[in-house]
């Protein structure tokens, strides 16, 4: 009986170890293809937290830092224009990896008058 009783604990002992150790699996990608989104710097436009200007993109409804991109990749993120001074639209296709948009192609589009 006390044989059983050993084993039963160290049983649980085993998968609680495991269980604290086990690696966290990576979140599966949700592939965006050519969908029109808002874009500008992440701090500035849709006060995300980050160290410094960043570029950003918010896919429905929710904001995301780009990887792959700059934020002076489409001009002086500053300017006038820049993406810290105003949000832009674009056509962007890439993937949401780990909270943050690994960005294929970016492509501005144009401001409707």
């Amino acid at each position: 009986m006390k044989k059983i009783i050993f084993v039963l604990v160290l049983g649980v002992f085993v998968v609680a170890a495991n269980a604290q150790t086990a690696p966290k699996k990576a979140e599966s990608a949700k592939v965006i293809t050519k969908q029109t989104v808002d874009i500008a710097c992440g701090e500035c436009q849709f006060k995300m937290k980050g160290k410094d200007c960043e570029l950003a993109v918010k896919i429905d409804g929710k904001s995301y830092f780009v990887d792959g991109k700059g934020i002076d990749d489409f001009g002086d993120a500053h300017g006038e224009h820049g993406f810290c001074n105003a949000v832009s639209k674009a056509e962007v296709t890439g993937e949401i990896v780990n909270n943050r948009f690994k960005a294929k192609e970016i492509k501005l589009l144009a401001v409707k008058k």
